[in-house]
């Protein structure tokens, strides 16, 4: 007998070569600068100009705690002004006075985290929510100064401290 030829193989794949197909579409990304590297590796340091609404919206991130202490502060006031015996203009003007003042420390806390961490540091600040903190703290220690000075809120609140003593 005769050897017979080799049968070939039905599957469409062929042993030992592998069909190489060119892809069409390249994928590929821009080189996007993140600002991580040295200053001089982009150029100059200059920083592009930002708005007057840029920053102002970077100046309310937070101010839901210096607003709440604002609210506190008046509501304590307005107990004060009624209780006392006063004249109501100034009281007015010293409640005017304590917010120019509360605003004097949210700025200069602005300033110390400019220079502490910006500039120190070199960390970016997104919000002024640390400098809203430190005038609302301010602004609650001046509310309960105003409770202090009440005669009848002082009463009550030894009334319930001598409860539990």
């Amino acid at each position: 007998m005769a050897p017979q030829p080799p049968v070939p193989d039905q599957s469409p794949f062929s042993r030992g070569r592998a069909q190489v197909t060119p892809r069409t579409q390249q994928f590929s990304a821009e080189h996007e600068p993140t600002g991580t590297g040295w200053p001089e590796e982009h150029g100059s340091s200059v920083r592009e100009p930002r708005s007057l609404s840029w920053h102002i919206r970077r100046l309310r991130r937070g101010s839901e705690w210096s607003n709440a202490a604002l609210i506190f502060a008046f509501v304590c006031w307005g107990i004060w002004v009624l209780s006392s015996q006063g004249s109501i203009v100034t009281a007015a003007i010293v409640f005017v006075v304590t917010v120019c003042v509360a605003a004097g420390v949210f700025a200069l806390s602005r300033l110390v985290g400019r220079l502490v961490l910006e500039r120190q540091m070199g960390r970016t600040r997104h919000t002024a929510r640390g400098s809203h903190m430190v005038a609302g703290l301010f602004l609650v220690g001046v509310g309960f100064a105003h409770l202090r000075q009440t005669e009848w809120v002082m009463t009550a609140f030894h009334w319930v401290t001598g409860m539990f003593a």
